[in-house]
């Protein structure tokens, strides 16, 4: 461990492929498909072991996401299983539909979202351009504020409209509840349950309204997932960061224990400047500008009453009543607030298996905006 250079990141292998089998189990036991979002962990390595586990197909957030990490089910096509990607987010850039049609003829399967009633015509022109007629997913709002019908009368003329367009064959509805983030472990469950009846009274208007029947239910953030995947009706969840964990996970919503965490910030103390205060040489560039509620953008691995309380470029401003147990030179490890920006800051990760270090594992999609 010693001869890895800080900083890095550290991937704990035993740990990530238990919480990969853990939520397929999960998925399995309920009859529920999952679609592992990849813009958590942005590695080949880590969605071939989510397909091999059992993962129905992937989601990514774009096109260039979805192109560099197509790699990942070269096995499976081997094994004959389906190659399907769900895209989830609002597709608006006709220059694009080159490389949309270069995705759909590598893939089985392309479904696409649809977010709202003015997207719904643009996406039909970048289909169009494309020449593809494929199956859509559209949003609906349960309480982020983002993309998505608002209100089920909203909903109900987007379904309408997805239907009228020639190139968009509705398949289901999914939503991203990741206002759930600011509830607290004790109001969860209430929060949940009403996000998956506003779904369900959502698909039964848009039944009520028009001809469209048998629509596919998709919900479920690495909050809500494993819960959602037990609630009647839901066809398949869309969780990410549930395969590594993060501060946010397992003491904000508390949905992950501890030992739980795959992935930690791996940093050197470079200087003590006061008794109060250590410096470590990981900083914004590798912990992001993302920090919890109560202002930590990583805290100690090992239990330690050691954090990181402020960040520049790069220098992380480490804290706590265990400092006296710090001294210049020292590795440390951090789990970091909120993963997903922590990975896509670095174009390798380092795996372990206990105290054993192993080759390097590549980013494949890090950056990967487009």
């Amino acid at each position: 461990m010693e001869s890895v250079p800080s900083p890095s990141l550290l991937l704990d292998v035993v740990r990530l492929e238990r919480n990969i089998a853990a939520m397929q189990e999960l998925c399995d036991a309920s009859g529920v498909q999952l679609w592992p979002h990849l813009k958590t962990h942005k590695m080949v390595e880590v969605a071939r072991r989510q397909l091999a586990a059992g993962a129905a197909g992937l989601t990514c957030a774009k096109i260039s996401e979805a192109e560099a990490l197509l790699p990942a089910f070269d096995e499976r096509n081997r094994d004959g299983g389906q190659r399907a990607i769900f895209i989830a987010h609002s597709l608006a850039d006709e220059s694009k539909a080159p490389r949309l049609r270069q995705l759909a003829s590598s893939l089985d399967e392309l479904l696409l979202a649809c977010t709202s009633q003015a997207h719904a015509p643009v996406l039909e022109r970048v289909l169009a351009s494309a020449g593809l007629t494929l199956p859509i997913v559209m949003a609906i709002d349960t309480g982020l504020g983002r993309e998505g019908a608002r209100g089920i009368e909203n909903a109900v003329r987007l379904a309408k409209l997805i239907e009228q367009q020639p190139h968009m064959k509705l398949r289901g509805i999914y939503t991203h509840e990741g206002h759930l983030y600011n509830t607290s472990p004790a109001e969860s469950d209430a929060a949940i349950a009403q996000v998956h009846r506003t779904i369900l009274e959502t698909r039964d208007a848009i039944y009520a309204a028009s001809e469209i029947s048998d629509l596919a239910i998709w919900p479920g953030c690495s909050v809500s997932a494993a819960r959602m995947a037990a609630l009647p009706q839901v066809s398949a969840v869309r969780p990410g960061a549930y395969v590594l964990g993060d501060l946010f996970l397992c003491e904000q919503v508390q949905v992950k224990a501890w030992d739980e965490a795959a992935l930690t910030v791996w940093a050197t103390v470079v200087d003590i400047p006061s008794p109060e205060l250590a410096l470590i040489d990981a900083g914004a560039k590798v912990f992001s500008s993302d920090r919890t509620p109560e202002g930590v953008f990583g805290r100690d691995f090992n239990g330690r009453d050691l954090q990181v309380t402020r960040v520049s470029e790069e220098h992380g401003f480490v804290t706590g009543t265990d400092l006296h147990q710090v001294h210049i030179g020292q590795r440390l490890r951090f789990v970091p607030a909120h993963v997903c920006p922590v990975i896509n800051l670095t174009d390798w990760v380092i795996p372990i298996r206990g105290e054993t270090v192993l080759d390097p594992w590549r980013v494949q999609a890090r950056g990967c905006v487009q």
